[in-house]
């Protein structure tokens, strides 16, 4: 077991002080079954959700994999860390882990994890925010290059007086070296998809615009996910509603020269920086909603990973019930769908099945899954559903699967296999085509707000 230091980065920018060192409990490490690798604990005490990026990146200067989580009040220490927006270093030579503080308690949520940017001078950004409740997001830069033990001191960025509901949450970065441009996409106005942007590596953020807006149903309109090539395009995959509240279809677009573009390249909106906004809807569609598969109906899509290809194709990771007819009366049958744009059309294929939702108030939360940055043939799922033989699992386990043709078929491997708890929503961070690590959280949770896991991962 590895030695976890936790370190506290004061709001003053003050170099870090090392705290008492905090082992990982026994509860957990008494659970993990077989791990088909060396499992590394990068954090005691975590967890993340699936709407902010990278939430976890790879320097390839110092040889060491940053790591973004929330820490829970039910977790190690969880009366001084409930609501810590943390980050774990891990030293991949050394195999020293250090925990730092970026916002001490801010708010036991896994939708607050940071996500993180390495700038072009080496030192990291990462931006954070609360979970539906104020007006604000949240950034620091460390204080030297490729070293995340001390920061400089937070800064805010906000929506006050704008029109309307503007609630900040979740954070994904993309820099388009072309723009010289860093982007920051959140859930805002109108719980819409919403722009910051800077024009220097995130010293400063400005107010960019609304992506999509449509009249809001429910709870949230289009959750999306995005990828970047880093040099002129950034896609996106997302939904119509919560599919608590409607009954999504998934649609893709990208954004290059400020316009939105369907998958085909045609524009669909000449000015994303303004405050206008189009409906998604106008955008290529993926999945249908009600679309029929082996005689069986998929309702209620949801957005889980997105990825680009070596020519810059997206490849899409999708849930969605199955066989809930009449419509809410079962989420006991999840599916994975994977989706490939091939320049011409939109191919899709079932995956495997994900299983009934984690908690009956979120219906349609399930472990979910990650397409590899560099090889976008290779998947890693969470499911209590062997996909080799469709059998039921006592918990969530990783599996990896790859296709050699298209995602008509698959190979699985487990990664994870009799564990006595859950293994969630696993995450491979970009590093290089020889290499990868892949980072889940691994417990028990009952809610977003309440869970004792810890964040783990191997290096493969």
């Amino acid at each position: 077991m590895k030695k976890i230091r936790h370190f506290l980065a004061r709001t003053t920018g003050r170099k870090s002080a090392e705290q008492d060192n905090v082992p990982l409990s026994p509860a957990s490490a008494s659970v993990a079954g077989h791990v088909a690798g060396k499992l590394i604990t990068f954090n005691d005490n975590g967890a993340w959700c699936w709407y902010q990026d990278p939430r976890a990146v790879v320097d390839k200067v110092n040889n060491t994999i940053i790591v973004g989580s929330v820490a829970a009040m039910e977790g190690p220490d969880g009366e001084k860390r409930g609501g810590n927006i943390e980050a774990a270093v891990y030293d991949i030579t050394t195999g020293v882990c250090n925990v730092v503080v970026l916002h001490k308690r801010l708010q036991a949520d896994d939708h607050n994890a940071p996500a993180f940017f390495i700038r072009p001078d080496g030192r990291y950004l990462a931006v954070y925010t609360k979970h539906n409740c104020e007006k604000r997001a949240y950034w620091r830069i460390s204080a030297r290059p490729h070293d995340a033990g001390s920061w400089q001191p937070e800064k805010t960025f906000s929506l006050a007086g704008r029109i309307g509901k503007s609630r900040i949450t979740y954070s994904n970065l993309h820099c388009l070296s072309t723009e010289k441009r860093l982007y920051n996409f959140f859930r805002g106005i109108n719980n819409d998809p919403t722009m910051m942007r800077s024009s220097d590596n995130g010293n400063t953020f400005s107010y960019a615009g609304k992506l999509f807006t449509q009249t809001l149903k429910g709870y949230s309109n289009a959750y999306v996910k995005y990828a970047s090539n880093g040099v002129d395009r950034i896609d996106l995959i997302c939904t119509e509603h919560h599919p608590r509240d409607f009954n999504n279809s998934i649609y893709h677009g990208f954004i290059r020269g400020g316009k939105l573009h369907t998958s085909d390249g045609s524009v669909t909106d000449g000015n994303v920086f303004s405050d206008r906004g189009r409906s998604q809807t106008h955008l290529t569609r993926v999945f249908a909603a009600d679309s029929v598969w082996n005689g069986e109906t998929m309702t209620h899509a949801w957005t889980t990973d997105l990825r680009l290809d070596q020519d810059d194709h997206p490849v899409a990771l999708i849930t969605c019930r199955a066989n809930d007819i009449p419509e809410n009366s079962t989420y006991d049958d999840h599916r994975f769908f994977y989706a490939r744009w091939n320049g011409r059309q939109w191919i899709v294929h079932p995956v495997a099945k994900a299983g009934p939702c984690l908690w009956r108030q979120e219906e349609d939360y399930t472990g979910l899954g990650s397409i590899h940055p560099h090889h976008p043939d290779t998947l890693y799922l969470s499911t209590p559903i062997d996909p080799r033989n469709e059998s039921p699992l006592a918990h969530h386990e990783i599996f990896k699967g790859v296709t050699e043709n298209g995602g008509a078929s698959w190979r699985w491997t487990p990664i994870t296999e009799n564990s006595g708890v859950d293994n969630l929503r696993p995450y491979i961070p970009v590093w290089d085509a020889e290499h990868t690590v892949v980072i889940w959280f691994r417990g028990i949770m009952t809610a977003s707000q309440h869970y004792r896991t810890a964040m783990v991962g191997i290096i493969e």
